[in-house]
């Protein structure tokens, strides 16, 4: 760690005082230089923030000081203090504490977005959710019971898997040991596929899908990017879609708003909690990416820059 000076915030930025940073798998591909937003050096770690309002730049008087914020900056989280575009930012609910706040937007938007605006899922469908007990998984999980959905829970191990049950799911699949395929099969089939690990795992799903499924594809978690044979796509009449929620912010960012309406309603509702495995403070943070990459955490690890 170091100190840096940090700018006045320049137009339509504000200056959040940090007080706690969500960790994400991509920031392990920022790391090796592998993501698709990727920042030219130097840059600091931490895509989504909660924290305070300190002061605000020209044309960016939308949040006053004093405002509690979450914030997708893409980048510069694992800090005291930062400037982040306003637009990116949205008001927390006087009951929403820093560190659920940390951990709410790029997990539960992104299997919001891919659910109800990308594949459409319909109340009384099956859903397969793939890395079931990760960051995003598990909020596919829940929002996908939330929808209506018979949803199947894939993930490695009996503790992992019961706290996708927990979350709401209603059949559950050891993906260290089970035949993903024959057991989706088992169960009807698969109308939607949420896919953030890709490899092998896309394989069985694929080919456990129904006519007319749509297989959302998060990430590749594997580390392996499957390749899709399209005449098999033709047969059973499968659609693949893609979905990076951050992409939206650049073309259509009421998809992103409308979806955080929703989902902050939701949680003052009381209808979805975010999973936190880990609180780590900041001096801690490489244990933290640690925790993403060996696959030791559930849900999201959180860094508590301050109370």
């Amino acid at each position: 760690m170091s100190d840096v000076a940090l700018p006045d915030p320049a137009e339509g930025e504000i200056r959040v005082r940090i007080e706690a940073c969500g960790l994400n798998f991509a920031d392990l591909l920022m790391v090796k230089g592998s993501y698709q937003d990727t920042p030219e050096l130097p840059f600091t770690l931490g895509m989504e923030v909660a924290g305070v309002v300190e002061s605000c730049g020209p044309g960016a008087d939308r949040f006053a000081p004093g405002t509690r914020v979450a914030v997708y900056g893409g980048r510069g989280g694992l800090a005291e203090a930062g400037n982040f575009d306003a637009s990116r930012a949205v008001a927390l609910p006087d009951d929403m504490d820093a560190v659920d706040a940390a951990a709410f937007q790029i997990a539960y938007g992104t299997s919001h977005v891919a659910l109800d605006h990308r594949a459409r899922l319909k109340e009384g469908e099956t859903l397969l959710v793939l890395g079931a007990s990760g960051g995003v998984g598990l909020t596919a999980v829940e929002i996908g019971a939330q929808m209506g959905a018979t949803v199947i829970a894939c993930a490695r191990g009996p503790e992992k898997l019961e706290i996708a049950k927990v979350a709401g799911a209603h059949h559950l699949i050891d993906a260290g040991t089970a035949d993903i395929r024959a057991e989706v099969k088992a169960l009807g089939g698969a109308d939607v596929v949420y896919d953030p690990v890709g490899g092998e795992q896309f394989e069985a799903a694929f080919r456990a899908c129904n006519p007319e499924a749509r297989i959302l594809t998060i990430g590749f978690a594997s580390g392996d990017v499957p390749r899709i044979k399209a005449n098999h796509l033709l047969v059973k009449n499968i659609s693949v879609i893609g979905l990076y929620w951050g992409g939206y912010l650049s073309f259509r960012p009421e998809v992103v708003t409308e979806s955080l309406t929703t989902l902050l309603d939701w949680y003052e509702a009381g209808r979805i909690k975010p999973h936190v495995s880990h609180v780590l403070p900041l001096d801690r943070a490489a244990e933290g990416l640690e925790l993403l990459r060996t696959r030791q955490a559930t849900g999201k690890v959180v860094i508590r820059i301050a109370d």
